[in-house]
């Protein structure tokens, strides 16, 4: 196959790697030989080290969304790595760079990017029906016999190396820990961001944060980064108790030890209910029990659904 030449004056070739493909909803991961095609212009071609699993991932692996199912694909969206070759035009990422994968990624030019208000790039916002390249419309990987494999939100980290738009990569510091970094790319920045960017609060907030999985604990953090005075963590796996306490959370509830609705109770231990409200679970019957947690002053809820 033709190679093509890169923005570092020499030519950027196929490569043959091993990537975890699905080929149907719920069907085992097939670890198998791909070929990974060279960044085209405006493209990245990274060197994956390190992946998360992300609840997203599993919602696509199992297709719960019959408009979302694409196959075979290759999933995943949380990762770290180094970049092996650059397409034409990119200028801010060289090979060698340590970076990070986004799957909501940032053109810098549309009129969302330019607002303050919200980062959902109109071009490289999170879209899970995109599955193809927008340079060309085709995919980047192919089966040996030359088959298309699809992409996944913008970034398809399941494989030892990705091709990504250069707006779906961040650099960062060479001497940051890359085992760790992966977790920078969706739940530490959706859980932290929610309390500082979104919700904004403030010193002595009361805050309660329902689901402590990744994202939750990153909302426990923010809250206790932004000085909040009562952070009240609530999850039916008692192990997070000590989790949560070590990141910040100052009381812990499990649904099921209670005889009343959880948001009674925290309208008890708040005098009327918290200040701010955190469902970080993806669960739609959470809601209506973090937006009662709430005081009536001040209902003001942050939910995140990893469902897209």
């Amino acid at each position: 196959m033709d190679a093509i030449e890169g923005a570092n004056d020499h030519y950027a070739s196929e490569i043959t790697c091993t990537a975890a493909v699905a080929w149907g909803p719920g069907q085992p991961f097939s670890l198998q030989q791909i070929r990974v095609q060279p960044p085209q212009k405006l493209e990245v071609r990274i060197k994956i080290l390190f992946t998360s699993i992300c609840h997203t991932d599993l919602s696509a692996w199992l297709g719960q969304n019959e408009s979302q199912r694409v196959y075979p694909r290759i999933l995943g969206h949380e990762a770290s790595g180094v970049v092996e070759s650059v397409g034409e035009g990119v200028e801010d990422i060289t090979e060698g760079d340590h970076v990070l994968t986004i799957f909501n990624g940032e053109c810098g030019e549309c009129t969302y990017c330019k607002l303050k208000t919200t980062n959902l790039c109109a071009k490289f916002r999170v879209d899970p029906l995109q599955s193809v390249m927008r340079n060309d419309g085709k995919t980047r990987f192919l089966t040996q016999d030359g088959k298309p494999i699809y992409h996944f939100l913008n970034t398809s980290t399941f494989s030892e190396y990705t091709v990504v738009d250069s707006a779906c990569v961040v650099k960062i510091n060479p001497k940051a820990p890359l085992n760790t970094m992966t977790l920078l790319s969706c739940c530490l920045s959706t859980g932290i961001g929610s309390v500082i960017n979104t919700a904004n609060i403030h010193q002595g907030s009361t805050v309660a944060v329902f689901g402590l999985g990744a994202v939750g604990l990153a909302a426990i953090l923010g809250a206790k980064t932004r000085g909040a005075s009562t952070i009240i963590g609530i999850d039916i796996n008692n192990d997070k108790r000590s989790k949560g306490q070590t990141l910040g959370m100052t009381n812990f509830i499990n649904p099921s030890d209670l005889k009343t609705s959880v948001h009674e109770k925290i309208r008890d231990m708040t005098e009327g209910g918290v200040d701010f409200s955190f469902e970080c679970a993806g669960n739609l019957d959470l809601l209506r029990e973090a937006f009662l947690s709430t005081h009536d002053v001040c209902q003001y809820i942050c939910v995140y659904l990893c469902t897209y």
